[in-house]
C-alpha cells in the first residue's frame, strides 16, 4: 500500500525546518523582548471550551474535529486563545500573576476544511494573549509585538488594518439596527448567514459568499452606533499607534471571525500584489468576558494569532536569509575493528561541546574521506587499529590542511582548546 500525508496535513522535511527553527528563534526573542512567557495547553480539550453557547463562527459551527469518546465529547484544538484562557483560570494565574498576564504559544492547530494554498487542516500557530489590564495602550503594544516580529523576518509590504466592534452597548444597538436592515433581505443571503441572523448578525459582514451584494454594500456602519466611550477608546488606541510609529488604516469591514471580541480588532495583511485570498498575515483583537466565561474574574484580555506557514512563506518570498544547516565540528574516520573506540572517542568529544559525526562501518579511506568533506567538518580524526593500539590518533585540520599525532586520551580535549583558539 502507499501510505501518504492525510489530506490537509504535511511533512516538515529535515531539508526544510531550519526554516522553522529561525522563524521560532525569532519568535521566542521577540517575545522576550516584550515580557511575554511561554504556555503549552492540551492539543485537544472538552468540546465545550471552543463550542461556546450561541456562537455563531464557521470555525465552531463547521470545521472542528469533535470524537467521542465514552460519554466524553472532546475536540482538537482549532485555536489557541480558549485553551490559555481555560488554563489561566483552571489554575487561578490570576491569583499568583502579576498583571498583566502575558502569554505567547506555539503549536499544531486544526480545522476541518477545503486545503489550498496557505491553508491546511493540520496547521501551526504562533499567538499571544495580555490578559488583566484593559488600555488602549496595551492594544497597541498588543500590535506592535505582532508587527515587530514580522519586520524582524524581513516581510516588506505589510499593512495595519484596524476597526472597533465598541462595547456592549455598542454593539447591541449595532445588532439592532442590523436585524432591522437585513430582515427584507434575508430571501438574498446563503443559509449560513440566516443562521448568522439569529446568532450574531455582525458575522453577516465577514460572508465570503454574500460579500458582492448590494445589501452589503449599503448595511449600517458599526461607527454610526459607537457611545462616547467606545470611540474615545478607539481614538486611543490610533493615539498610541501613531506615537509608536506603526502605520494603519481603520478599516470598518473588519469584524473577525470568532464572536467574543470587543473593542478594537485588527488584522495585517500582506500587500504583496501575489497575496491573492491569503493576504492575512495575523490578526486578533480585545475581548471583555472570555476569562469569566470559564470561570475566573471578571477580566479583559487582548490577543493574535499567526499561521507559522504563511510567516515563513512570506518571510522566504522576501529573500530573509535563514542561514545554512550548521557543519561538522568533527568527524571520526574509523579503519578495521575499532567501531567500539570510534564510539568512545565520538562520545568524549560531544561531551566537550563538538558537533561529532562518526563512522561505523567497514568503508574504503577514500569514502570516508568523501563523506567527512560533505560533513564541512572542520577536523577530521582518523582511528585505525594501529592508532588504537599505539593509543594515538591523527588529526587533520582541514583549514590548513596540516595533520598531526596526538595521544588518543587527550584527543578530545585538544580539539576544544584549538576550537577555544
Amino acid at each position: 500500500m502507499n501510505y501518504q500525508t492525510p489530506r490537509g496535513t504535511y511533512d516538515i522535511l529535515p531539508d526544510e525546518i531550519r526554516r522553522w527553527h529561525t522563524v521560532e528563534d525569532v519568535i521566542r526573542r521577540m517575545t522576550q523582548y516584550y515580557r511575554y512567557r511561554e504556555i503549552r495547553t492540551p492539543y485537544f480539550e472538552d468540546t465545550a471550551v471552543f463550542k461556546r453557547e450561541n456562537d455563531s463562527s464557521d470555525m465552531v459551527n463547521k470545521e472542528m474535529y469533535t470524537f467521542q469518546m465514552g460519554k466524553e465529547s472532546y475536540t482538537l484544538r482549532p485555536e489557541g486563545t480558549a485553551g490559555v484562557i481555560r488554563a489561566f483560570d483552571q489554575h487561578k494565574l490570576y491569583g499568583t500573576m502579576e498583571m498583566p498576564a502575558k502569554f505567547y504559544y506555539i503549536g499544531a492547530m486544526f480545522r476541518h476544511e477545503r486545503p489550498q494554498k496557505g491553508r491546511q487542516r493540520q496547521f501551526t500557530q504562533f499567538g499571544v494573549e495580555n490578559i488583566g489590564v484593559k488600555s488602549p495602550e496595551v492594544d497597541a503594544e498588543t500590535i506592535a509585538l505582532g508587527y515587530d516580529i514580522v519586520k524582524a523576518l524581513g516581510i516588506s509590504s505589510v499593512k495595519v488594518c484596524i476597526n472597533t466592534l465598541g462595547d456592549d452597548e455598542s454593539r447591541a444597538a449595532y445588532r439592532a439596527a442590523l436585524k432591522e436592515y437585513f430582515a427584507p433581505h434575508l430571501d438574498e443571503l446563503c443559509a449560513d448567514c440566516h443562521r448568522r441572523y439569529e446568532q450574531n448578525p455582525l458575522r453577516i459582514l465577514d460572508c465570503k459568499v454574500d460579500k458582492d451584494l448590494e445589501c452589503m454594500k449599503n448595511a449600517p456602519k458599526l461607527s454610526d452606533y459607537l457611545n462616547a466611550e467606545s470611540r474615545d477608546y478607539f481614538d486611543r488606541v490610533l493615539k498610541a499607534l501613531d506615537a509608536a510609529g506603526i502605520p494603519y488604516e481603520v478599516d470598518e469591514s473588519i469584524v473577525r471571525g470568532l464572536d467574543y471580541y470587543t473593542h478594537t480588532v485588527f488584522e495585517v495583511i500582506s500587500t504583496r500584489p501575489d497575496s491573492g485570498a491569503q493576504s492575512t498575515i495575523f490578526a486578533g483583537g480585545r475581548y471583555d468576558h472570555f476569562v469569566s466565561y470559564y470561570g475566573g474574574p471578571d477580566l479583559s484580555g487582548i490577543g493574535f494569532a499567526i499561521g507559522m506557514e504563511r510567516l515563513i512563506t512570506l518571510a522566504e518570498d522576501d529573500g530573509y536569509d535563514f542561514g545554512e544547516e550548521e557543519n561538522a565540528d568533527v568527524y571520526v574516520i574509523g579503519l578495521g575493528d575499532v567501531a567500539a573506540e570510534v564510539l568512545a572517542l565520538s562520545r568524549e568529544l560531544r561531551r566537550k561541546g563538538l558537533s561529532t559525526e562518526a563512522n561505523y562501518i567497514a568503508r574504503s579511506l577514500k569514502s570516508q574521506f568523501k563523506s567527512a568533506d560533505r560533513s564541512g567538518a572542520k577536523y577530521v580524526v582518523i582511528l585505525g587499529e594501529n592508532e588504537v593500539q599505539s593509543g594515538t590518533v591523527n588529526i587533520k585540520r582541514t583549514a590548513d590542511r596540516t595533520q598531526v599525532s596526538v595521544p588518543l586520551k587527550e584527543a578530545a580535549e585538544i580539539i576544544s582548546a584549538w576550537e577555544k583558539e
